[in-house]
């Protein structure tokens, strides 16, 4: 009769250790999906400095920089998280966005603005009973978790971090 101990299926070690990089991996294509989506829906430029703006918080020079430059560096967040380079650094930096992007919102709400928050687009004064506060800011919570999870977690499938040796 052999006695010998039965290994487990998973050969590298725990469950975790195979699911993780595929959540990772999730993560980064929803945030990349959701960072991109909001880059384009953001042009032409003006809407973005017209969202911007709205808060009330930047001298007009500094929003109007804040709105024509807020697309590109999502939009290069979002290439780099769907290419998987730099992840841990980039998840870290979407979330620090998210969070910028909360406080801007609870910044309004505290000031009574009426503003449509321009997350996806538009952006500017709307009637008071149009404001969504409650649920931009538990979106961008979501999505801030979604960038501290990659931070966190940064080794994923189909990354060339991956590619360059950086997460095994």
């Amino acid at each position: 009769m052999d006695t010998t101990d039965e290994t487990p299926a998973l050969v590298s070690g725990s469950r975790w250790d195979t699911v993780q990089p595929w959540i990772t991996f999730v993560c980064r294509l929803a945030l990349a999906g959701i960072l991109g989506y909001s880059a384009f829906s953001k042009y032409p430029p003006a809407l973005s400095v017209q969202a911007v703006e709205a808060y009330d918080l930047f001298p007009h020079e500094l929003a109007r920089l804040i709105g024509y430059t807020l697309p590109l560096f999502e939009l290069a967040l979002a290439v780099l998280l769907l290419v998987g380079l730099a992840t841990r650094f980039t998840g870290a930096v979407a979330t620090l966005l998210m969070l910028v992007f909360i406080a801007g919102i609870v910044s309004a709400m505290a000031r009574g603005l009426s503003i449509d928050c321009g997350c996806f687009g538009g952006g500017g004064a709307v009637d008071p009973e149009e404001t969504t506060y409650g649920l931009s800011i538990t979106r961008d919570i979501g999505f801030a978790a979604l960038g501290a999870f990659i931070a966190l977690w940064p080794r994923s499938p189909l990354a060339l971090d991956r590619a360059l040796g950086l997460f095994r």
